[in-house]
């Protein structure tokens, strides 16, 4: 993959953040407001918003950094924020951020987020809100039990088994990297910042938590919930399908590859023999010999313990 383009580790990245915007008109002046002079420029994309959050920024905002952007129809957070990294890389963007118009992330962490990216210990920075334990306790109960179920998913899919809260949407990118992601094919929707960690996975990109504190209003959320979360475990099923298939058959065949493959076959096998077994030997009455019992239990352990070599060396 590309390395950063900066021309030395010393030199200052062009920083441009992008602010996708849907009813957020009473927070998203104050956002702008807060970004430090470390950002060069901020692109605030309209979502179609209702609330016409663009034409206030447009009407109300000096910062020359400010450049708003509309789309004719709700693209949904993905689309906004793709159109915003289009407009960034016509910008020569070395670093983009992606930072929510609502308020409830620190503009103030922006240099956290772009520092291992430009030090190139990192190629993607997100925000973590469940490092510090004592925040935790101002999280309302659905976003922790939600973010807890679908970061154990992400990890299967993404590949990404270090990091946690991959619903975050702070994050920052280093721009070269984004042409590579094929963006017209990453999700648009709430799914959006969990595709693009399977998208980085299969680029081999870095990626790297940055812990936070995030603020919740009483605004009411779009996003509902039971809507989403099945929606969110199928996207994650099936990225989690393709990145085996790319990383451990169509790029690659090693001995992980072999291990899942006799694993989930020898597994398999030992349990519908086994199920059978016991199915009609309870119907008759009698008791499975020993060697029918060893012929369900043999495969079955041997498939598990490779399966388990095989997450260890996906783990690793």
């Amino acid at each position: 993959m590309e390395q950063n383009v900066f021309l030395n580790i010393n030199d200052k990245p062009n920083v441009v953040v992008v602010i996708p915007c849907y009813k957020v008109s009473l927070q998203i002046m104050e956002v702008i407001n807060n970004i430090g002079k470390e950002c060069d420029r901020i692109i605030v994309v309209d979502d179609a918003c209702p609330e016409k959050s663009g034409a206030l920024v447009e009407r109300e905002c000096i910062d020359e950094r400010v450049t708003v952007i509309y789309n004719e129809s709700n693209l949904g957070v993905g689309g906004a924020v793709l159109e915003g990294y289009r407009l960034a890389l016509d910008f020569n963007a070395d670093i983009v951020v992606k930072i929510d118009g609502d308020g409830q992330m620190e503009p103030s962490l922006i240099p956290k987020f772009i520092e291992p990216i430009s030090q190139r210990q990192a190629d993607y920075t997100k925000g973590n809100r469940f490092y510090y334990i004592p925040d935790l306790s101002n999280m309302p109960l659905i976003r922790l039990f939600g973010n807890a179920v679908l970061s154990f998913i992400t990890k299967l899919s993404s590949g990404y088994w270090n990091i946690f809260d991959p619903t975050n949407g702070y994050t920052a990118i280093q721009a070269s990297l984004i042409p590579h992601l094929s963006p017209e094919k990453v999700s648009n929707d709430y799914f959006f910042e969990s595709d693009m960690l399977f998208r980085l996975n299969l680029l081999q990109a870095k990626v790297v938590d940055i812990p936070m504190t995030a603020k919740y209003s009483n605004e009411s959320s779009s996003l509902k919930v039971r809507k989403v979360i099945p929606l969110f475990i199928y996207k994650n099923i099936k990225n989690f399908v393709k990145r085996i298939f790319y990383n451990y058959f169509l790029r690659d065949f090693s001995a992980a590859s072999t291990e899942l493959i006799a694993g989930f076959a020898l597994a398999a096998f030992g349990f519908i023999f086994g199920a059978g077994e016991w199915y009609l030997h309870v119907k008759a009455g009698e008791l499975a010999s020993t060697g029918t019992v060893m012929v369900a239990v043999l495969p079955l352990v041997i498939g598990f313990q490779l399966l388990i070599a095989f997450l260890n060396f996906d783990l690793t």
